[in-house]
């Protein structure tokens, strides 16, 4: 291989993944990633449940995600692309401050989380450096974590909660989940007591609030 083609490989810019629900947002860091003369934003999805399949067909070098998606938050795609493609590095954007969010992005594999409110050349800068390995976290979204402590609920508990916003009955919750109704009523009845709600719905919106679910 010539030294010129060294280089021309050498200078393969990064592809970018881009998932954000919010069109004008999306576009906007979408052509100003495009701007960096490293970088190249090879697909834009607005809805969680698009990530997965489109990486797997562009196969980015990196996927920055937004947490609150329509149909499946960036979270859950992560833990996907954990697996299936793990060459991939994942990096969170999002506007949401709640500590259990950080955590649980850890947990699935992510190498970043940033506040949507920095600027830019920051979120390129932190492409660069979760590619070279680093992990990338905003000191105040870290320090709101660690304040708070961990969740206090069980990945069965989170599952049922879940299930159970915007009103689904415990049969309905059973029935999605694969559970008998007694089951969930018993994670729910646990739920209700590490947060401290006063029934599932209170349990729920402390549990959503603080980024638990």
């Amino acid at each position: 291989m010539t030294d010129d083609l060294v280089g021309a490989a050498a200078a393969e810019p990064v592809k970018i993944l881009l998932a954000e629900d919010q069109g004008m947002m999306r576009g906007a860091l979408a052509l100003l990633l495009d701007l960096e003369d490293d970088m190249t934003v090879v697909a834009q999805v607005s809805e969680g449940d698009q990530i997965v399949p489109v990486a797997l067909e562009v196969r980015p070098d990196v996927a920055v995600l937004d947490i609150e998606l329509p149909h499946r938050s960036g979270l859950d795609a992560a833990a996907d692309l954990r697996t299936q493609l793990p060459t991939c590095k994942v990096l969170i954007v999002t506007t949401f401050s709640r500590p259990g969010y950080l955590r649980r992005a850890m947990e699935v594999g992510a190498r970043g989380f940033l506040s949507k409110d920095g600027p830019v050349d920051q979120l390129a800068a932190s492409i660069r450096r979760v590619l070279s390995g680093e992990s990338v976290i905003d000191p105040t979204l870290a320090a709101a974590a660690l304040s708070a402590g961990p969740s206090p609920l069980t990945a069965r508990e989170r599952e049922v909660l879940a299930a159970g916003l915007g009103g689904a009955t415990v049969a309905d919750i059973a029935a999605k989940l694969w559970l008998s109704e007694s089951t969930v009523r018993n994670y729910l009845s646990s739920a209700i007591g590490k947060t401290g709600a006063r029934n599932r719905t209170e349990a729920a919106r402390i549990a959503d609030e603080r980024g638990w679910l």
